[in-house]
C-alpha cells in the first residue's frame, strides 16, 4: 500500500515547460518518478525532456492516461489548472504554486467538491512516496521507506522529520505536505486518516502551525477513531505575536484557540505525543515505537 502517490501512478505536470515545471519535473523524473508528460496550453505535439506536451489536461488522460498532475502554474491562472483537472478525470491534483488568490480558491475549492478528485494543495512541497515517487519539490535524498507516515503544514519541517526518522534507523511510508494557505484542499485530519488507515504506516508525525483549527480537528478525529497507531505532534509558531501572518497565508493567530500554547494542549488531552521543539521528533518517534 501507499498513500496518493505510488510507482504506477501516471503523472503530468502542468505548466511543464515553463522554469518551475521544468526543474523540478528533472528532478522528479531522475528520482525515478512515473511521468507520463506535461501540458502547455500552444505548446502541444512538442516534446519536453523526453515526453510529450499536450495542450490540455483532457488530451493528456485520453493519450497518457495520466491520473495525478503536479501544478507549477502562475498564481493568477492556478485555479483554473485546478478544475481543468478535475474536470478531465485526475484523481490526484498536487499544486505547489505559492499565492493563489483566495478568492480564486474559494471557487475551485467549490467547484472539485462533487469531482472523484484529491487534492493537495496550495503553497505545499507535494508528496512522496520513498523509493516509488515523488511529486512535488522535496529533496529526495532525505527520504527513506519506512513505516512512519508524515503530514505537515511547512515543507522545511516536512524535510527535517524526515532526517530525523531516517537517523532513528526508520523510514517513511508516505510524506504529505498539505500546503500553508487559508484555503487548503486536504485538511490535517484528511490527511491523517489516510495514513492511520494505511496497513504499512505504523505512526504517524503530524506537524502543525499556529492560526485555524485543523490540528484540534485532527486530534478529535484520532482520538474518536480508537487507533492505536501512536501519533506524534509539533506546532510550530510558539513565538509569534497574535495578529501578524507568520510565514504562510494562514498562519496567523486570530484567537486564543489558535495559539501554539493552545493547540499543543488540544493535542495531548486527545491522545497525541506532542514535542515542544522539531529537534525532538526522530527521539520521539522511536520512543513511541519501542
Amino acid at each position: 500500500m501507499s498513500v496518493l502517490v505510488n510507482k504506477d501512478s501516471k503523472i503530468i505536470v502542468q505548466g511543464f515547460t515553463g522554469s518551475e515545471g521544468t526543474f523540478h519535473a528533472e528532478q522528479m523524473i531522475e528520482y525515478g518518478t512515473n511521468i507520463v508528460g506535461g501540458v502547455t496550453p500552444g505548446k502541444g505535439g512538442q516534446e519536453h525532456l523526453g515526453k510529450p506536451v499536450f495542450n490540455t489536461v483532457s488530451e493528456a488522460v485520453e493519450k497518457v492516461g495520466a491520473d495525478t498532475t503536479i501544478i507549477f502554474v502562475p498564481p493568477a491562472f492556478a485555479a483554473d489548472a485546478i478544475m481543468e483537472a478535475a474536470d478531465a478525470g485526475i484523481k490526484v491534483i498536487i499544486t505547489i504554486t505559492e499565492g493563489i488568490p483566495v478568492a480564486d480558491m474559494v471557487i475551485a475549492s467549490n467547484y472539485i467538491k462533487d469531482r472523484n478528485c484529491r487534492l493537495i494543495d496550495p503553497n505545499c512541497p507535494g508528496v512522496i512516496t520513498p523509493g516509488e515517487a515523488k511529486v512535488g519539490i522535496m529533496p529526495g535524498f532525505v527520504f527513506k521507506k519506512g513505516n512512519i507516515g508524515i503530514v505537515s503544514k511547512s515543507g522545511t519541517l516536512t524535510y527535517e522529520a524526515a532526517d530525523q526518522v531516517v537517523r532513528q534507523g526508520l523510514g517513511i511510508t508516505t510524506a504529505i505536505g498539505i500546503g500553508g494557505d487559508p484555503i487548503i484542499g486536504t485538511t490535517t485530519k484528511e490527511a491523517v486518516e489516510l495514513l492511520i488507515n494505511d496497513p504499512e504506516t505504523e505512526c504517524v508525525v503530524m506537524i502543525g502551525e499556529i492560526g485555524g483549527q485543523l490540528e484540534a480537528d485532527a486530534a478529535k478525529w484520532y482520538k474518536e477513531s480508537g487507533s492505536k497507531k501512536p501519533v506524534v505532534g509539533f506546532i510550530a509558531g510558539e513565538t509569534a505575536p497574535a495578529g501578524r501572518t507568520m510565514g504562510h497565508a494562514g498562519a496567523i493567530v486570530g484567537g486564543s484557540d489558535d495559539t501554539a500554547q493552545a493547540k499543543k494542549k488540544i493535542m495531548r488531552e486527545h491522545g497525541i505525543h506532542v514535542v515542544d521543539s522539531p529537534a525532538e521528533i526522530g527521539a520521539k518517534v522511536k520512543e513511541v515505537m519501542s
